[in-house]
């Protein structure tokens, strides 16, 4: 396999981390619920990603939930010195796989102890807190309690580093009054790019974006212009898609998600694509 690692790499908490890491969301069954239809083939798929060279895993204990941490676990444990596992709280399921705003600090504690446990782990390197003021974009509403118990979770030795989920610029200045922020993790790709300016002002302060749902999240990313480019590079659309986010910004971290060994090796080997500017002008039309 094609070392995806000419990427290059980028800080993220304490650890510098290769820039095409490993999203653990896809593990689960569907909706991101209930046991996989493969287990085999999830541990092979973990297993393969760290081979290859990742060493940035993003996962959550409410997916599944518990399943993608306990894969994890099973398939990497005990883990290599330089594997950052990064995990987020924020939300429960209900019974019906539904997701809940779990915002007060004992759910909060709880969750990040459920993390531990699972993971088997005695410390996590980085949390993200998920906004769930509004489920389906972010939404402004202040953070500050469910960030200080986080801040207190650090306190105690569980937690080393605070990140950001699905949040607006006002959220992070004001959580960076709090604490410092090691990432923000929002939903950006090709076609969703409202986070422009967002990903500029955080790499000047060198903070990793972190785009959830890179290539679109449960409908592919599709248009003709990511199809004639992959035609013209000899690549798959997804390659391009991956490529252009690597080539956006080197604060821009991926975490492509997948359950299939297939999927995982073309996600990696997006970090030998490299787009012309005409490329990229066609593209971001």
């Amino acid at each position: 396999m094609t070392s995806h690692t000419t990427s290059g790499s980028y800080q993220l908490g304490h650890r510098q981390v290769n820039r095409i890491g490993y999203g653990a969301m896809q593990l689960a069954g569907p909706g991101v619920f209930g046991p996989p239809k493969d287990h085999a083939m999830c541990l092979r798929v973990l297993r393969e990603a760290v081979a290859a060279g990742v060493n940035h895993i993003d996962t959550s204990d409410f997916y599944g939930p518990h399943i993608t941490n306990k894969l994890i676990k099973e398939a990497l444990h005990p883990y290599a010195d330089d594997l950052c596992i990064v995990t987020k709280v924020g939300a429960i399921r209900d019974e019906k796989g539904g997701w809940i705003p779990a915002f007060s600090a004992r759910e909060l504690t709880r969750a990040v102890e459920d993390n531990l446990r699972h993971l088997g782990l005695d410390v996590l390197d980085v949390v993200n807190l998920r906004s769930m003021l509004d489920v389906h974009r972010p939404a402004e509403g202040s953070l500050e309690a469910p960030l200080t118990a986080l801040v207190e979770l650090k306190e105690r030795g569980l937690i080393r580093h605070i990140g950001l989920s699905h949040v607006t610029p006002t959220q992070i200045s004001d959580a960076q009054k709090i604490t410092p922020i090691a990432c923000v993790q929002n939903y950006y790709n090709l076609a969703n790019r409202q986070d422009d300016d967002l990903i500029d002002a955080l790499a000047v302060q060198g903070i990793p974006l972190v785009p959830f749902f890179p290539l679109g999240g449960f409908s592919p990313l599709q248009s003709e212009a990511l199809n004639e480019v992959a035609r013209r590079l000899d690549a798959t659309p997804m390659q391009v898609a991956l490529a252009w986010l690597l080539q956006r910004s080197p604060n821009i971290l991926l975490i492509p998600g997948t359950s299939s060994p297939q999927h995982l090796r073309e996600n990696l080997a997006a970090a030998e694509v490299r787009l012309s500017a005409e490329d990229v002008a066609l593209l971001e039309q």
